[in-house]
């Protein structure tokens, strides 16, 4: 479980990281090099996802989703200085119960 933890973390933080570094070239107008290291970071996120010990593709990516949510709440908080209310992190609840039961329910 922990390894599977891990990995959404790292997966999390190279499509957020990488998303926003093309955001930065594309939408603040920052230089060329910002989103070609962005796109890089984000194709480390397309293999991340693979090392993952559960084999089924869809599960893996329904219970990441909602581990980029919560990452995601957070990024814009501690990054881009947006304070989540009270329904940003009702929903993020929601997304952690979520991958929990799609990640370790018993089957």
């Amino acid at each position: 479980m922990l390894w599977s933890i891990t990995l959404f973390f790292l997966a999390g933080l190279a499509e957020i990281g990488g998303g926003y570094l093309v955001w930065l070239w594309l939408r603040e107008g920052w230089a060329f090099p910002v989103g070609a290291l962005g796109a890089l970071v984000l194709i480390v996120y397309g293999v991340i996802p693979t090392f993952q010990p559960e084999a089924n593709f869809g599960r893996i990516y329904a219970a990441y989703g909602g581990v980029f949510v919560i990452m995601s709440t957070f990024w814009g908080w501690w990054v881009d200085g947006k304070v989540p209310d009270l329904w940003d992190w009702v929903g993020a609840a929601v997304c952690v119960v979520g991958v929990g039961i799609i990640m370790w329910a018993p089957r």
